[in-house]
C-alpha cells in the first residue's frame, strides 16, 4: 500500500505537557514523516505521512496521549502525499 498524509488537529490539555515530544517520538518510532506544533488556541496540530497502518497507529496513539495530557479529540483530513521530507519534526507557533 501506498503512503498517505493526515492533517491532524488534537484538542484538550494539550500545550505545557510535553505533547509534542510525544508526538515526535512516537512518529519517529513508527517511521513517520511531518511535523507538531503548538496552535494560539490552546490545541496542537500536525502533518503525518505514512502508510495508512502506521498512521492508524499513530492516531491511536495520540488519542491515548502522553501521560500528563489529557486528549479530548483527534479530527484529521487527508492531504496530498508530498515527497519524502525526512524526520518528524516540532515547529514553532506560528502567531
Amino acid at each position: 500500500m501506498g503512503s498517505r498524509r493526515l492533517h491532524l488537529l488534537i484538542r484538550g490539555r494539550v500545550q505545557g505537557v510535553g505533547f509534542r515530544w510525544f508526538a515526535r517520538e512516537t512518529a519517529q518510532r513508527l517511521q513517520i514523516e511531518g511535523w507538531v506544533r503548538n496552535l494560539p488556541t490552546g490545541e496542537v496540530e500536525a502533518e503525518a505521512q505514512g502508510t495508512p497502518e502506521q498512521l492508524a497507529r499513530f492516531v491511536k496513539e495520540l488519542k491515548e496521549g502522553h501521560p500528563y495530557a489529557q486528549v479530548d479529540s483527534v479530527d484529521s483530513r487527508e492531504l496530498p502525499v508530498q515527497p519524502p521530507q525526512g524526520a518528524f519534526s516540532i515547529r514553532h507557533r506560528e502567531f
